[in-house]
């Protein structure tokens, strides 16, 4: 019961990693605000909750229009008294992102539009402003709390396709640092976590998708921790539990004394790793390199 007595806001807790997180938090003794921009996704989610034995309500709005996120937070005010945790999670990906994952069409980076980049850029981290700038009058009534925000492996390295995503998620650890270092006298931790494995397909599909409730990995069909390429070598795919437990523990007193900390998060060794292919790295890179020699490379 790590989080007995708390109250939290998560953000994006209609699906994926709010929602697991959510359902985790309920079951450690918090009661949830399940704030998203499907009423359904949110409704489902409190339902999860409620079944569970857990105390939810759900508050639709849109991170990205400020008016919304402070209805959220006085939800929590209103309903259970008190704000002590706010997760900063929802986020999008811009368009033409990973579009060999997602089934979509490639977009070169000059054809998107500035609507693409105020998308992004609106719900990845004016989002995140505005869920700190409510979160800390509450919390500062309530003598201190905790905010974690969902930042991303791609706020440190690059993948493919997802320019603008990247410069939001590194906006997000820099905001991060920043309120650290503003909202510790008044008792507020803030940190992130930065995927890399274990977030949900839901995240590439359209809005009103059916909630897939597992990871990438999990999704991909039978594991074979030989054809991974993690280089850490579990028997089992990376999970939202994975990332949901990072999250109750930047949430919870196991990290009092943590903030501005931007920590990786189920990264499986990728992140220490350099980008070239090993035999030992498995079947799939051997046959790879195999292939690169029989072609005089």
């Amino acid at each position: 019961m790590k989080l007995e007595g708390k109250v939290a806001v998560i953000t994006g807790g209609g699906s994926g990693l709010g929602r697991r997180t959510a359902q985790l938090f309920a079951a450690e003794g918090a009661k949830v605000v399940v704030f998203d921009i499907l009423a359904g996704r949110a409704e489902e989610t409190v339902k999860l909750v409620e079944q569970a034995g857990g105390t939810a309500v759900a508050v639709t709005g849109d991170v990205a229009v400020e008016a919304d996120v402070a209805r959220a937070v006085a939800t929590a005010e209103s309903e259970f008294g008190k704000l002590d945790v706010m997760f900063a999670n929802a986020g999008v990906v811009s368009r033409g992102g990973v579009p060999s994952v997602a089934g979509g069409e490639h977009v070169e980076f000059e054809d998107l539009t500035d609507a693409d980049w105020q998308k992004v850029l609106g719900v990845n981290l004016t989002g995140v402003f505005y869920s700190c700038k409510h979160a800390v009058p509450a919390m500062r009534r309530n003598g201190g709390g905790a905010i974690v925000a969902t930042s991303s492996a791609a706020s440190l390295v690059a993948y493919h396709n997802i320019a603008l995503y990247s410069a939001t998620k590194a906006g997000v650890n820099g905001l991060v640092r920043g309120l650290s270092l503003d909202l510790g006298k008044y008792g507020i931790r803030v940190n992130a976590l930065l995927p890399t494995h274990g977030m949900s397909p839901n995240f590439l599909m359209e809005p009103g998708a059916p909630v897939v409730g597992q990871s990438y990995e999990e999704t991909a069909g039978e594991w074979n921790p030989a054809y991974s390429p993690i280089p850490l070598k579990l028997g089992r795919p990376p999970s939202l539990l994975d990332n949901a437990k990072v999250v109750l523990f930047l949430a919870s007193d196991d990290s009092a004394y943590m903030s501005g900390v931007c920590l990786p998060a189920t990264d499986g060794g990728t992140l220490s790793r350099v980008a070239m292919v090993f035999e030992e790295d498995g079947p799939h890179a051997a046959a790879a390199a195999a292939a690169a020699v029989d072609g005089g490379q």
